[in-house]
């Protein structure tokens, strides 16, 4: 089938404010401690460019996602708790949040206060990913996907589905994008074909792509401008095809991962 793309720039709460859907993934800013702890290694540790060993012997090398800082404001709970009282009534089905370990607890708080079965959070590991620049402890290789349904029958009988996703990042893009491989398995998971999805911070519209590559439609609002031009592009209606003939295996599993 062919995937309507309707995409808006703007605060979501405006330019989104009509839409209804059948599910919502977002990868929302994340906590302001997330923020200061990325920005710290990319404005303290340029000296730390060059490859760096770890004890059993692992080079890893920075990525310019390292060295870049993020421009965009960080989330607080009651940003997540505004955005689970919009989506209430307006998605109809699951809501999938990617988000880092502190921002989590709320998530799973605020889905349940608005009404939504909420499941303990599956782990997304991206081997090699937001490496410790500093060498002072263990490198961040996991985010937190926060799963949330209805509490209907419906969605009661759903399905099994994995209780992780082992996936590697990606390495250019948005500061903060994820990897299409990782948006097709939640597509594929939390929703059915023909389905329309909604992501309403799509930065450069990795949602999108993937709902093209999965059967969905797709609606999606970015705030800054430069970053939904970008989108706009990457989504125009002539690139659909192209879209459509880069799908590659998924990397998903419950205990495995991409090769």
């Amino acid at each position: 089938m062919n995937s309507r793309i309707d995409i808006r720039c703007g605060d979501y709460r405006q330019v989104l404010a009509d839409v209804t859907c059948d599910a919502v993934i977002v990868d929302a800013p994340y906590s302001a401690k997330t923020h200061s702890g990325h920005d710290e290694s990319a404005h303290g540790h340029a000296d730390l460019l060059s490859q760096r060993t770890s004890k059993s012997g692992k080079v890893y090398a920075p990525t310019e996602n390292h060295m870049r800082p993020i421009t965009y404001a960080a989330w607080s709970s009651a940003d997540v708790a505004e955005f689970c009282d919009f989506w209430r009534d307006r998605c109809t089905g699951w809501i999938i949040s990617v988000t880092d370990h502190v921002l989590a607890p709320v998530w799973m708080a605020e889905l349940e206060r608005t009404g939504r079965y909420v499941f303990a959070p599956l782990p997304w590991v991206a081997p090699g990913s937001r490496v410790r620049l500093s060498g002072d402890g263990p490198s961040s290789w996991t985010c937190w996907i926060i799963v949330a349904r209805p509490k209907s029958r419906k969605f009661a009988s759903w399905g099994t589905l994995p209780g992780a996703y082992i996936i590697n990042a990606d390495r250019e893009g948005h500061i903060g994008g994820k990897p299409v491989k990782l948006m097709r398995a939640l597509i594929a998971d939390y929703s059915r074909p023909g389905d329309t999805i909604c992501d309403p911070c799509m930065g450069f519209g990795t949602t999108g792509a993937a709902c093209i590559m999965e059967g969905r439609n797709f609606v999606g609002a970015e705030l800054d401008p430069d970053t939904f031009a970008h989108a706009q592009a990457r989504l125009d209606p002539m690139n659909h095809k192209r879209i459509k003939d880069s799908k590659n295996t998924m990397g998903t599993a419950l205990f495995g991962g991409e090769s």
